[in-house]
């Protein structure tokens, strides 16, 4: 009996992974919000482009690209996660599939996360650094120590994850 009720329960946990794919799904909705975003932000350069300065249009164009780099976030959670912890997507057969597609598993997905996220802060504060150089936007001595330090806690974090996972024997080339 107790090993019948022990499969029970181990079949009851490894189907709850499931429970996992309605917030996959979630992720792809964010995917379609960015593009709406993308799109707004992409019409009201080419509208403007005409009467924005130079340090405009960079920072216009700053934007398209977080924007970007946020969808390719979410696009590696997106598949990894699926893959790692849910099923296996099965397009082997395809050849648009990423190279990168089921190789990234859980230890490779936190650095390429972290990765994307150091990238996203670059941008973040490239953009406060345009915009404090045009005067277009004043930010205090103190603003601009807190967005530089943010971005250094990013550095430092993923160099720590890439160092314990060096340690843990995770690093490897197909990350």
């Amino acid at each position: 009996m107790g090993r019948y009720l022990e499969k029970i329960l181990e079949g009851w946990i490894f189907q709850s992974r499931w429970l996992m794919a309605p917030m996959y799904l979630g992720l792809v909705g964010g995917l379609f919000i960015l593009l709406v975003k993308f799109g707004q932000e992409f019409f009201h350069i080419a509208v403007h482009l005409a009467s924005f300065s130079e340090q405009e249009t960079v920072l216009s164009l700053l934007a398209l690209v977080d924007i970007t780099l946020v969808g390719n976030l979410l696009i590696m959670v997106i598949f990894s996660g699926y893959e790692n912890f849910v099923s296996r997507i099965d397009t082997a057969d395809s050849e648009d599939r990423p190279e990168w597609m089921g190789k990234v598993d859980y230890s490779g997905l936190k650095l390429k996360l972290i990765g994307s996220i150091v990238a996203i802060s670059a941008i973040d504060l490239l953009k406060a650094f345009v915009h404090q150089s045009s005067g277009t936007a004043s930010f205090s001595t103190e603003q601009m120590a807190w967005l530089v330090g943010i971005h250094l806690t990013f550095i430092i974090t993923g160099v720590l994850f890439a160092w314990m996972d060096r340690i843990a024997g995770h690093g490897s080339s197909d990350h």
